[in-house]
């Protein structure tokens, strides 16, 4: 025991060795290795702490001898120890002397951070690249994503729309979001959003192109809103006939082809040649490429490639209501061929009212497939969450499963080709359907009331536009004291749904009903929108039949906006459908909130004031401050001009609420109790 370094530490690891092995506990093992460590040190340890070093000594058992060295300590009247902090010292040069050895020298400056510059060719790098197209101090509406894609995908090596690796999901569109954080780029606008460089963003673009040169693209001098280069695919009476010539020559193709060039045989179409570089003359004139034919000073055509005229921006002009059609006068080399036709009277696909304010898109009947999409919230039971999913299955219905911002089912219209709304200027590749199904289990339906969620959810509905809503009410076995007590509150629930709102209630008994009759549905849209080629019957020449088949028509993104959405859809004389990613954007409880609606729901979180209650005082005072600002006010006497004590100053404040909006009858009335309490909430200091 003497020729250990450090005796006493030795010492009472032995103690807490031998006291573990009486109680037989697992620290055994822990107290032995750290006896055997510390016996074997060759080092002295000032402080117990210290010996951390060694094997077998962590922090509690440290910690144990810390204490006993202290009652050591204590007991023979000694110091104790200190646990020495040593820092490391950076080893200098020996002409150089110790900056510490000064006490009056100067403090170190903090290090600015380097301002942000992407890195050549990345994502970020292409966004900003893009953006910087727009003129700076010009009153643009910016880009829009597949827009903004279009144009900064050349100045990327990696793709926008697939991810570099196939096990990740992410692409170089993910830069946007570091752009953002970096308040180099901000995005507006819903259902579309659009994306502008800010002024941090502009500095940045600046020193870009200082470094890249002539690399970058050129500004577009528009002062009205911006639709950057759209391809000539961008609407659907826009056909390429290289894609006709490069894929299968099927029987639709040649029928097509025939069509085309017996209209041009007509005086219909015009053939003219694009120019093109001398490696493909001999396919271009084997390929015509067919334009509409015009004559002199006629202004039913557009100029895609042309600069817009005064006045009129390009996107105006893109999605106007006139009836015309858009073809390319001036092709540029190396692009294909288009074909378009004379007049909008001349041709079947054309929408016949001129007075939209937009062109509607068109999705052809073969060229997409209806699907069932369910809310991943939808489960049998916690442990069971995919029984819906597989009973449909068996009934060879693949559901497509996702959060959804409202309705626990609906349907959309999956595009074959993943491409087609991309080319026409759209997001994604579905299109929303007119149907959506709210399910509702009988004790979920009663709690809904109770709480208020019925009523939101049913208002959701209405902003949400979709014509063909339904309710479907499953059975639950409950208490027969709480069927009875809530049986009047469930049959004046569903009959306002049914009368007041319009909208279909199913009534089932289980969960497999349920998904029995969203099967049915799901084949019963199926046989509407899905129209296979077969059963048109088409004659030799295509003609214009293939139009009569029931296409989808899309408002375009561009063309919706929150406060214009239901109007616009009330005045189109027939369906038109909007695509499932500006669905989303319009129905998001996050996206759609404005500070009326926050200010609103801020007010119905008080017990006893109703929607009705909250808009009448939300109609006094737009804003929360200005509801506070007046409380403080009228406590205060402002009014009056006269000072007031504590007490009547809470009086007055407890009583504008009630004075105010308590001489109504009916809904809006506000009582003295619940005015009170509403001010007690918002005007306390």
């Amino acid at each position: 025991m003497a020729e250990c370094a450090n005796p006493l530490l030795v010492q009472w690891l032995k103690e807490f060795l031998d006291e573990a092995r009486q109680r037989n506990t697992k620290g055994v093992t822990v107290y032995k290795n750290a006896y055997e460590s510390m016996k074997a040190c060759p080092i002295v340890w000032t402080h117990p702490n210290e010996a951390q070093a060694l094997r077998g000594l962590g922090p509690k058992v440290c910690a144990r001898l810390t204490d006993r060295l202290r009652e050591h300590c204590t007991d023979n009247g000694l110091p104790m120890p200190t646990l020495s902090r040593k820092k490391k010292k950076r080893s200098l040069p020996d002409d150089q002397p110790d900056p510490s050895a000064n006490p009056e020298a100067p403090a170190k400056k903090a290090r600015k951070p380097k301002p942000y510059i992407p890195a050549l060719r990345s994502g970020a790098y292409a966004i900003v690249l893009a953006l910087s197209a727009l003129r700076e101090h010009a009153s643009s509406d910016g880009m829009t994503k597949p827009h903004l894609i279009e144009n900064a995908q050349p100045h990327c090596d990696s793709s926008f729309t697939l991810p570099s690796d196939p096990t990740k999901f992410y692409t170089a569109w993910a830069s946007m979001k570091t752009l953002q954080d970096k308040d180099l780029v901000y995005e507006w606008g819903r259902p579309t959003k659009r994306y502008r460089l800010s002024e941090e963003g502009w500095d940045v673009a600046k020193k870009i192109k200082a470094t890249a040169g002539d690399a970058v693209p050129p500004a577009l001098h528009t002062d009205g809103p911006v639709l950057v280069e759209p391809t000539e695919r961008t609407l659907n009476n826009v056909v390429d006939l290289e894609d006709v010539y490069d894929d299968e020559d099927t029987s639709l193709e040649r029928a097509i082809r025939a069509s085309l060039e017996d209209q041009a045989s007509k005086g219909q179409l015009a053939v003219a040649m694009p120019r093109r570089t001398s490696s493909n003359e001999a396919r271009s004139r084997s390929r015509p490429s067919l334009i509409p034919s015009q004559t002199a000073g006629s202004t039913d055509f557009l100029e895609l490639l042309s600069s817009p005229e005064n006045g009129r921006s390009r996107q105006s002009r893109a999605w106007a209501g006139s009836g015309t059609d858009v073809h390319d006068t001036s092709l540029r080399r190396g692009q294909k061929p288009i074909v378009s036709h004379a007049a909008t009277r001349s041709k079947p696909n054309a929408y016949p009212d001129s007075t939209l304010p937009f062109q509607p898109l068109r999705v052809a009947p073969g060229t997409f497939t209806v699907e069932l999409v369910l809310d991943n919230r939808e489960v049998r039971t916690k442990t069971d969450r995919d029984y819906i999913q597989e009973e449909l299955r068996i009934r060879k219905i693949q559901p497509i499963v996702r959060p959804l911002d409202l309705g626990d089912a609906l349907w959309v219209a999956k595009c074959k080709d993943p491409q087609l709304l991309p080319r026409l200027g759209e997001e994604g590749d579905e299109v929303i359907l007119d149907w959506i199904v709210e399910r509702k289990r009988l004790d979920d339906l009663i709690s809904s009331i109770k709480d208020g969620r019925f009523l939101e959810q049913k208002f959701r509905m209405h902003k949400s536009g979709i014509k063909n809503v339904i309710y479907v009410i499953e059975d639950f076995a409950m208490n027969s004291d709480n069927t009875q007590n809530h049986h009047e509150h469930v049959r004046s629930a569903i009959s306002s749904t049914q009368v007041v709102n319009g909208y279909f209630v199913k009534r089932t008994r289980q969960l497999d009903d349920t998904i029995r009759y969203l099967a049915r549905m799901t084949m019963l849209l199926k046989t509407l929108y899905e129209v296979s080629l077969a059963d048109l019957h088409l004659p030799p020449a295509l003609g214009t039949n293939i139009h009569q088949s029931k296409p989808l028509l899309l408002i375009p993104s561009p063309a919706l906006s929150p406060t214009t959405y239901l109007p616009l859809l009330s005045s189109l004389p027939t369906p038109h459908h909007i695509t499932y990613a500006s669905f989303a954007s319009l129905v998001s409880k996050s996206d759609s909130l404005t500070l009326r609606d926050v200010f609103l729901k801020m007010l119905m979180c008080t017990r006893g004031i109703t929607g009705d209650k909250a808009v009448e005082i939300q109609r006094h005072w737009q804003t929360p401050c200005a509801f506070v600002e007046a409380l403080q006010g009228y406590a205060r006497g402002a009014d009056l001009g006269l000072a007031m004590d504590a007490e009547a100053r809470a009086k007055r404040r407890r009583e504008l609420v009630w004075k105010v909006a308590g001489g109504f009858v009916g809904p809006r009335k506000i009582g003295k109790a619940v005015g009170a309490k509403v001010a007690e909430i918002w005007g306390e200091p």
